[in-house]
């Protein structure tokens, strides 16, 4: 039994604690988790030419200012996959890391345009990473649902494509979401291709407030009816918003290492989760994308509770609010309190 305060006088390392902590993830690009060694073995098993000597190389390349300067690389990047069994692995690789960490649902993202557009098919990218998640579940004991996003960048015709690709393998997708470059393409911009994923009983969520304003909230609030706001750190600047968020306990994935890894806040000590937190709102911690952000769920954990003194009940809350802003059946929802009451 753990006590009720970061155990920093029972614990050589006060932050032990963490890595055992039952975790749920929410947002989290499985081409974003492609580490440097495995984009290298990739390149070699697709026989493409990588414009980087070596890992070293690749890391250093990890440096960005805005978000754009990440994203140029991500896609880049994402080339090296090409079989079903790249998306396979890239994704049981994600999945052994949550498993020792203590991830027990996921609920990852994946861009079909990133590699429909290279001439990859959507049955080789879905496949391979549905079959990693189901033999997860067997093998491992970490339940999942999939989120297909649309490219923002893009135009809606084209994700209108996309959601036509996926509409034979719509038993393996939970919900549809939005990302990749915030400014310039706000949320209603899809809110028609949206509205037809929900005919098809598809759920929503969307990335906004990350770069973008808190005006792009309530857009995919209003206009894209989501279920959940990824980032929405930027609710802050808004009251009204926060109101809103308190009152309808709309969840925000939060993802504080890549948050200031893209210069959203110049430090952690500057994040606002915790202060979101005591304001009543239903954030959540996840790690976005963990090979280019310095970190798993663990690791931004321990982010909050070195830079931002994250106690115990704090991240027991944040939890919380995780499992039950999952998509996942109330049945699974009650096994995951379970073993994280079991935890505290």
């Amino acid at each position: 039994m753990l006590h009720s305060k970061l155990p920093s006088e029972h614990c050589s390392n006060p932050l032990s604690w963490l890595s055992q902590l039952p975790k749920v993830e929410l947002h989290l690009h499985l081409e974003g988790s492609l580490e440097p060694q495995m984009l290298f073995d990739l390149a070699v098993r697709n026989h493409i030419k990588l414009p980087y000597e070596n890992v070293s190389a690749v890391k250093k390349a990890f440096q960005f200012t805005k978000l754009q300067d990440f994203l140029d690389i991500y896609y880049q990047a994402a080339k090296v996959l090409v079989t079903e069994q790249d998306f396979y692995d890239l994704t049981w690789a994600y999945l052994l890391k949550c498993k020792e960490q203590n991830v027990y649902h996921v609920e990852p993202f994946f861009d079909p345009q990133t590699h429909t557009e290279r001439g990859i098919a959507f049955s080789t990218v879905i496949t391979g990473i549905t079959s990693a998640l189901e033999d997860a579940e067997k093998q491992l004991g970490i339940s999942s649902e999939l989120i297909m996003c649309f490219l923002r960048h893009l135009s809606e015709e084209e994700a209108f494509a996309t959601l036509t690709l996926a509409e034979p393998y719509l038993d393996k997708i939970k919900a549809v979401g939005l990302d990749s470059s915030e400014k310039g393409h706000p949320p209603e911009k899809f809110s028609r291709v949206f509205a037809k994923a929900r005919q098809l009983g598809l759920l929503t969520v969307a990335h906004a407030g990350e770069e973008g304003p808190a005006e792009y909230i309530w857009t995919a609030i209003n206009d894209l009816k989501v279920a959940r706001v990824d980032h929405g750190v930027n609710a802050i600047h808004d009251p009204k918003l926060i109101d809103y968020l308190k009152e309808s306990q709309m969840p925000l994935t939060v993802c504080p290492l890549s948050n200031t890894k893209l210069k959203v806040f110049a430090d952690m000590s500057e994040h606002t989760i915790l202060d979101l937190l005591k304001l009543g709102v239903c954030v959540t911690v996840n790690s976005d994308d963990p090979s280019y952000f310095g970190g798993y769920m663990t690791e931004n954990f321990e982010a909050l509770a070195t830079s931002l003194n994250m106690n115990q009940d704090q991240a027991r809350k944040l939890v919380e609010n995780s499992i039950e802003a999952s998509f996942c059946n109330d049945h699974r929802k009650q096994q995951l309190f379970a073993l994280l009451h079991r935890y505290v």
